[in-house]
């Protein structure tokens, strides 16, 4: 099983260069990178993990920026959004972007996807929050379409556009893969029916492979192979001391890899202690190759 990492890269996390070199030296699969291109003033919706906004989320630099960044001094690591905040952007743009990325990194590109918890940030994008679902799924429609076609063009309630050239296509055939995060039956039922994978928060090994056993189920029930279905869950690695039965559990639950999320620890690598929490926690790369 894999082990990619989740960093902040702020204006203040350090060297993104040293920083991508560290995770490919250690055995880290991939590299994740959140987005949050605005946080709006004022009073905004609560944070959904407690407390008031973390600070640093108003100064993340722009994912893939900072994956070329990863991609120029690697050779193998996976580059990540972790997540990307696809109804907030706009799709040719964001079509181009993507697949430069992956045509310079020569197929390396994952994209963990996500529709937003913050209204504020969502609307003053440009985007309704109230139907960002659906402006996502059309997003993501798109996006393959701008990939795969040579004249594509596409017709949808929110997303729409003649037939256009767009260059260069990305290596990997029919573009990155979509993981998306989130739970709850219509999270899963999404996945089923429009993605290729799924990302959640996962900190508890039986709740994740009971509702990876429902998305298969689900994804059955789609008309689609479940085997193609890549579970990538985000897990806290408990200060480095993740247990090797909970690997195991990830693993037979399906995982094909999980990526570590210090959580509680983002403040630290938001400012610069991401090669610190690395190194900490190499261990559970070096077990999950094992098992």
């Amino acid at each position: 099983m894999d082990v990619g990492f989740v960093t902040i890269a702020s204006a203040q996390s350090g060297d993104l260069v040293a920083v991508a070199q560290q995770a490919e030296a250690l055995g880290f699969d991939s590299l994740w990178i959140p987005e949050h291109p605005v946080i709006p003033r004022g009073e905004i919706t609560p944070y959904p993990f407690g407390g008031p906004l973390p600070e640093h989320y108003g100064r993340w630099l722009d994912p893939f920026v900072a994956l070329t960044v990863c991609a120029t001094v690697t050779t193998k690591l996976k580059l990540a959004t972790g997540i990307c905040l696809l109804p907030e952007r706009e799709p040719l743009m964001t079509a181009k972007v993507i697949a430069s990325l992956d045509f310079v990194s020569r197929g390396r590109v994952l994209l963990g996807i996500g529709a937003g918890w913050l209204k504020e940030e969502t609307e003053v994008m440009g985007a309704n929050f109230a139907t960002r679902w659906q402006r996502m799924r059309e997003m993501a429609e798109a996006l393959r379409v701008l990939w795969t076609e040579e004249s594509p063009s596409y017709q949808g309630k929110q997303i729409s556009f003649p037939p256009v050239r767009c260059e260069p296509k990305p290596v990997q055939a029919g573009g990155p893969p979509f993981l998306l995060g989130g739970h709850g039956e219509k999270g899963l039922m999404r996945i089923a029916k429009n993605y290729d994978g799924w990302c959640p928060l996962a900190n508890d090994p039986t709740a994740f492979a009971a509702e990876a056993e429902l998305l298969r189920e689900m994804t059955r029930e789609a008309g689609r192979d479940p085997s193609k279905i890549e579970l990538t869950p985000f897990v806290d690695p408990q200060a480095g001391e993740l247990s090797t039965a909970a690997l195991r559990a990830y693993r037979d639950a399906g995982c094909t890899r999980i990526v570590v999320f210090p959580h509680d620890a983002t403040p630290e690598i938001a400012d610069g202690k991401a090669l610190e929490w690395m190194a900490r926690t190499a261990n559970i790369v070096e077990r999950a190759r094992t098992l």
